[in-house]
């Protein structure tokens, strides 16, 4: 299993030497958060995209993908029912997802709770079909990236949207698109109520990426979930991409955070 970390919890750290500090206690790779590069992908020259690839191949790493997508510029929202600005917010996934395959990502996580719940006065199935337009005009582009959007299940107390993985697995499914899979995040199925490696088993064939992390919003290890037992059923359905630690509570510091995340892993995984 290969393991990567998030870049957003190194706060006010360059990119690169996140990832010196990353390949330093052992991680496979990084995941990197738009919002903490930018306000707008656009900003960022060729020249800058390529100084990201050739950095993160400098240390042995690989940049596997974005999460944290539509924090930056404001007035992105997927399913909003004004058509101006579900086609900026369009605009924009794809410009995402062209910077993402400039850097090497492979993955790109929808998570954005804030920018995805269900307007007042707009039905829940009217917010399903508005938010599969904006994906399906996406995936031409991610498919010509080599770039896969993976819909993440958020906890009710993040958002209103997706709550669950069997939802994202029927979303998956009503995509049709190998571009199009889900993110299983260890926080968010902790909320279900439901066994966790039986929602990783019943997902077999559609997990396209994999966060670490614990209810408590700490890292992998800091807190009571037992990593051996979602790493068991990870192997079951072979699922073959990353494992990528991304944590909400930002202490003690994020060397403690990633170097004790890597350690925890690599003995539950071993």
């Amino acid at each position: 299993m290969k393991f990567s970390i998030c870049n957003e919890m190194f706060e006010g750290w360059k990119i690169r030497d996140v990832m010196g500090y990353a390949k330093s206690v052992g991680y496979d790779g990084v995941e990197i958060a738009p919002f903490t590069l930018c306000n707008n992908v656009q900003e960022l020259s060729p020249k800058q995209r390529k100084a990201i690839r050739e950095d993160a191949a400098s240390f042995g790493l690989d940049v596997v993908g974005l999460h944290w997508l539509l924090v930056k510029p404001e007035g992105l929202y997927i399913n909003h029912p004004d058509d101006s600005i579900r086609k900026k917010t369009s605009k924009y996934m794809q410009d995402l997802i062209r910077f993402c395959g400039d850097i090497g990502g492979k993955v790109m996580v929808i998570g954005s709770p804030k920018q995805r719940n269900v307007m007042p006065g707009t039905s829940y199935q009217k917010a399903w079909s508005l938010a599969k337009e904006v994906f399906s005009e996406s995936l031409p582009v991610a498919a010509e990236r080599g770039v896969t959007l993976c819909i993440e299940p958020l906890s009710t107390a993040e958002t209103n949207f997706i709550t669950t993985a069997k939802e994202a697995l029927r979303l998956v499914e009503e995509m049709h698109s190998a571009n199009f899979r889900l993110i299983l995040d260890v926080k968010a199925m902790s909320s279900e109520g439901r066994d966790i490696p039986g929602i990783i088993r019943a997902a077999k064939g559609k997990v396209g990426h994999v966060h670490a992390n614990d209810p408590n919003k700490r890292g992998p290890g800091f807190g009571s979930t037992d990593f051996v037992p979602i790493a068991k059923a990870l192997r079951e359905i072979g699922y073959e991409g990353y494992v990528s630690v991304e944590v909400f509570d930002f202490s003690p510091d994020p060397q403690t955070i990633a170097s004790k995340s890597i350690e925890y892993l690599r003995k539950a995984f071993a």
